[in-house]
């Protein structure tokens, strides 16, 4: 199969598309054929060496985690699928190697769920990682109907779905962007405040009293731009913050949850979320992705298209 590859910790530079071996299948677990693959900064940053304090990397390594195919094979003991299902997933095992960045993936079945029929390709291969992200860092700041969230980078991928997800269940949503984003948030049912100096001040014209949680999904200094603006300040979740348990509130690292992808899809499906592909570029241009990812202009996701849904293409 045709994989892009890293021989050791580097950057775009140093990736490759080669031939690599096809996984096998243990139990409990799908082979699929990749038709389309997210990309997300994490994937880079482990690429970098960034993670190697708490993730166990083998090399050569394939990145990548989350994507959309079909299930072409089942490891004993995998009934919840049947070959020919369309699924996308969020891939993680407990350590790094052969990632979504391929035209074949053993996946584990609790990293999967059935691909939501309203989504493109390469918009459900989109959704997973950035999703789950997003609808876990809204259930840790326990955020519910009626009440007021802001959600720091909300039009990039995590919170471009974190904006959806809280819409959908009736929460207020204030989502800080660059000016040329402003109008795609109201787009997707938020009010947007540009970020940077007197954020706090712009936030507080439109809640007075307060914001009842915070999504932090940038870092530099939002969590305590947050607890300034929050009416408990424990009620901040951080995905980009390390400090942020030290200062009162949550830090959130995503999980694959089949339980809670259904969720996803289901709102797709219902036409309450969908996921804004900024770019899409073919598998050989990885070290592109990467380059416009590492950028950090991106509104919604980056998607590299693998294959048909029919096999490999020419």
């Amino acid at each position: 199969m045709k994989a892009i590859t890293l021989d050791e910790y580097g950057s775009p530079d140093d990736l490759r598309l080669v031939e690599f071996p096809e996984p096998k299948v243990a139990p409990g677990e799908a082979l699929v054929r990749i038709v389309a693959a997210g990309v997300n900064p994490v994937d880079w940053k482990l690429a970098a060496g960034q993670l190697d304090p708490i993730i166990e990397t083998v090399f050569p390594l394939i990145p990548g985690w989350d994507f959309a195919g079909v299930v072409e094979a089942l490891g004993p003991d995998t009934g919840e699928f049947a070959v020919g299902d369309e699924v996308f997933g969020y891939a993680r095992k407990d350590w790094a190697q052969r990632g979504t960045y391929a035209e074949l993936i053993s996946a584990p079945a609790r990293t999967l769920a059935k691909k939501p029929r309203a989504l493109s390709w390469e918009q459900a291969a989109g959704t997973p990682l950035a999703g789950l992200t997003a609808l876990r860092s809204l259930k840790q700041a326990g955020v519910g109907s009626g009440e007021t969230v802001l959600i720091h980078a909300a039009a990039g991928g995590v919170g471009s779905l974190g904006v959806q997800i809280a819409v959908a269940n009736g929460v207020r949503v204030i989502g800080t962007a660059s000016e040329r984003n402003h109008d795609f948030l109201r787009s997707l049912g938020a009010e947007p405040v540009a970020y940077g100096e007197g954020l706090a001040d712009r936030v507080r014209q439109l809640a007075p009293e307060g914001v009842d949680a915070a999504l932090d999904f940038v870092g530099n200094g939002a969590v305590d731009v947050s607890q300034s603006l929050l009416k408990r300040r424990d009620r901040v979740v951080s995905i980009a913050d390390a400090e942020v348990e030290a200062k009162g509130g949550r830090l959130v690292w995503v999980r694959p949850d089949p339980v809670e992808l259904t969720e996803l899809a289901d709102l797709a499906d219902a036409g309450k979320l969908t996921t804004h592909v900024d770019k899409v570029l073919p598998l050989a241009d990885a070290a592109d992705a990467w380059r416009l990812s590492q950028a950090g202009r991106t509104r919604g996701k980056i998607v590299l298209t693998v294959q048909s849904p029919a096999g490999p293409q020419d």
